[in-house]
């Protein structure tokens, strides 16, 4: 038999897991990046038309579509949100924590 598979649990960011650079900001963006699909989606939208909404070229959208938010940055695609016909707001408060974290609640 080959060797058994250790799990462990995930701290909730999995980019954190992964040991990648800057995990909070990256999860941010997976997460506006989904609210952005979801709501292309739901209106039915083609990536030509979504392009147009967005103000971007057609393969930049087929990426956001694939959740790769490449070099967009989260104001942008907090932006892309507002085009969308979105509200988008930022509550900062005082946090129990060592650190603070950042979430999208959609």
């Amino acid at each position: 038999m080959g060797k058994k598979a250790k799990a462990r649990r995930g701290s909730g960011n999995v980019f954190a897991d992964l040991g990648l650079p800057n995990p909070e900001q990256e999860l941010l963006k997976a997460q506006l990046t989904l609210q952005i699909y979801r709501i292309v989606k739901q209106r039915g939208l083609t990536q030509a038309q979504a392009g147009d909404v967005l103000g971007i070229k057609q393969p930049h959208v087929s990426a956001l579509m694939r959740n790769r938010a490449g070099n967009f940055s989260v104001g942008r695609l907090m932006e892309f949100l507002t085009a969308l016909g979105q509200d988008v707001r930022i509550t900062v408060k005082p946090t129990r924590k060592v650190q603070g974290e950042m979430m999208v609640v959609g």
